[in-house]
Formats: structure tokens, C-alpha cells, sequence
């Protein structure tokens, strides 16, 4: 997914040519659960500088995104671009003259290299289970606010140090009902 990655950089980079251009694109990533609390979240920056603050913008993002029906919002000096699924919110902001489409690619990244791990069962308990590997796969996305990999696969790999690969025979019906629709919807996008 490198072309996708590149394709993003160079019309950010057209697009800010006249302008302050920096590597610096992330403000901050976060997981909320359906209640509006911290799973994980990460900022890149000194905007929001306490505990505190950064609890309150986590309140203000979720009440004005659980109910929406859109996928990007502009509030506060920032764009965030969102996704949920299940009981998670997905969140990644920048600046609010941020490239949007750099933002939602970042996101995409993000939640399907979280899918990878979770095998597809893409909920708080199953993201509770393997927190360590999502941590990893939010440090090695971004560093410092700066986009370091694009390719989903490649996060998942890097943040799993062996493959848990349950056979389908071994997995339960949920579990493998998760796992033959991830093959299909992987299949329907290629």
C-alpha cells in the first residue's frame, strides 16, 4: 500500500508547498469504548497538555461523534477523522488545515491493522485482550506526528511476535463466523 501512502504525501506536499509544510501530520490518536472512555489514546503534541485537558477533549470528540452519521468533523483548531464499530471509536486528528484524505488514510491503516490482530472481532473485549500488540501498532504508526508506515499487514506483523492462528476447527461459532466474514469482505475489496 506504499502507492497509496506516496499518492497522499505528494498532493499533501503540492497542496502545502506555499504554506508551513511539516512531517508533523498526527495531533493524536484515540480509542474510545461506547461510553466515551480512554482505551487508548495518544497525542503528538503539546495542544493539549494535561491529563485533564486531554480528558475533556476526549468527552467533547465522543458527544459530538457517537451519534453522527459522518466520518470526519472540524472543531477546536482540528480535523479528526472517525470510525466505529461495534463498542470502539476510532479517532485521528491533526491540524485543522490537515489533508484529510492523509488523515483518513492513517485511520484506515490503523483500524485494519487492529482487525488483523483481533482476527476480525473488532470490540472492546477482544481489544482489551491483545492491548499490548495494539499498542505497538499505534507506536509503530506514528511517531511523534509523524506517519511512519501505511501498510496494515506490516503493522500486524510487526506487532505480533507469533502467529496465534487457530484452526477453524478449534475456533467457535462466533468466532469463525468472524473470521469466514473477514475473508469475504478482504476478498470483496481486492
Amino acid at each position: 500500500n506504499g502507492s497509496v501512502c506516496d499518492a497522499l504525501w505528494s498532493s499533501s506536499w503540492k497542496r502545502s508547498r506555499t504554506s508551513d509544510m511539516s512531517l508533523y501530520t498526527i495531533k493524536g490518536i484515540c480509542i474510545l469504548d461506547n461510553d466515551g472512555h480512554r482505551m487508548i489514546c495518544k497525542y503528538y503534541d503539546d495542544t493539549y497538555k494535561t491529563i485533564k485537558e486531554q480528558k475533556a477533549f476526549e468527552s467533547s470528540l465522543f458527544a459530538k461523534t457517537q451519534r453522527a452519521n459522518s466520518e470526519i468533523i472540524m472543531f477546536d483548531g482540528i480535523t479528526c477523522v472517525y470510525r466505529s464499530n461495534v463498542d470502539l471509536f476510532f479517532y485521528v486528528f491533526g491540524s485543522s488545515s490537515e489533508n484529510e484524505l492523509l488523515l483518513a488514510n492513517t485511520l484506515n491503516t490503523l483500524y485494519d491493522a487492529i482487525s488483523i490482530i483481533l482476527r476480525d472481532m473488532v470490540e472492546k473485549a477482544t481489544l482489551v485482550e491483545k492491548m499490548d500488540a495494539a499498542l505497538l501498532i499505534v507506536d509503530e504508526l506514528v511517531d511523534h506526528g509523524i506517519i511512519m508506515e501505511c501498510d496494515a499487514a506490516t503493522l500486524a506483523k510487526s506487532a505480533t511476535t507469533q502467529k496465534e492462528e487457530v484452526p477453524l476447527s478449534e475456533q467457535s461459532l462466533s468466532q469463525a463466523l468472524n473470521t469466514a466474514g473477514g475473508i469475504l469482505r478482504r476478498s470483496l475489496l481486492t
